[in-house]
């Protein structure tokens, strides 16, 4: 059996499997389908025809170790998924996310609290996605990649495998690191190679490449490739690999114009 609490609002034609608790004031849409096993938190809303695997849990409050940067010990809001997402198995999505429309979360991906993802993004198997990032739109994030706590990624960005990405130029030593904490920017169309590494506080320019391997410490220029260990420029990106020319219908277009008026 399930653990419902009373108090939760679950829409016509959702079904829940074994085993799973979903506590006090969570609401769910129709035509849902939530896996044994899943915890959905306190307070989660969760929209129509959403699909939630086996041993799941939504809305989990953070743990603060003593050490840790982060010193605010208040209770975060509840964790929001809108409709048509899929998530997948052994997925834990903190508080205070707020999750967009027909998002795929793999199996085993982690998302931190205070995360806000756009649209139609895939979040791959494994994927580590810190606190305080800000995702756009149609972005893919593939196996095993790791983005950093303050870090902000634009539409249609492709993240590869196996990625690294830092916010600590100081490596957790001399109080002054505190004062320097700063994620990476992918702007609109960058990309970046299977096991490339960003260094705190880059930024990757609209239909910028990092090559894979590479390891960046400088900013990438938009509609440049860079490679190697530091990476440097090595050529344009060639003119059919503009992500203006790899839209496949005119409201992407469309799109993605508004999201360059935005300054994103």
């Amino acid at each position: 059996m399930s653990n419902i609490a009373s108090s939760a609002i679950l829409g016509p034609d959702t079904t829940v499997g074994f085993n799973t608790v979903i506590l006090a004031n969570v609401r769910i849409g129709e035509g849902c389908r939530i896996g044994h096993n899943v915890v959905i938190h306190e307070g989660t809303v969760i929209g129509d025809f959403v699909r939630i695997d086996d041993n799941t849990v939504i809305g989990k409050q953070p743990m603060r170790s003593p050490r840790s940067i982060f010193k605010d010990d208040k209770k975060l809001g509840p964790a929001h998924i809108a409709s048509e997402c899929l998530i997948g198995a052994g997925v834990v999505i903190y508080a205070q996310c707020a999750i967009g429309q027909r998002n795929l979360v793999a199996d085993l991906a982690t998302i931190r609290e205070n995360v806000t993802l756009g649209e139609f993004n895939i979040v791959g198997r494994g994927v580590a996605i810190e606190n305080f990032v800000t995702i756009g739109s149609r972005n893919k994030f593939e196996t095993n990649c790791y983005i950093t706590a303050y870090s902000e990624i634009g539409d249609y960005c492709f993240i590869a495998p196996c990625v690294a990405t830092s916010n600590d130029n100081f490596m957790g030593r001399d109080k002054e690191r505190f004062n320097h904490f700063k994620g990476i920017t992918v702007k609109t169309g960058g990309r970046i190679g299977v096991n490339a590494t960003i260094l705190p506080g880059r930024t990757v320019h609209e239909d910028g490449v990092v090559a894979g391997g590479a390891v960046v410490s400088r900013d990438v220029d938009a509609g440049s490739i860079v490679a190697g260990v530091p990476a440097r420029p090595l050529r344009s990106v060639p003119e059919t690999q503009l992500l203006k020319n790899n839209l496949d219908t005119p409201a992407r277009t469309a799109g993605l114009n508004s999201t360059a008026k935005a300054g994103k």
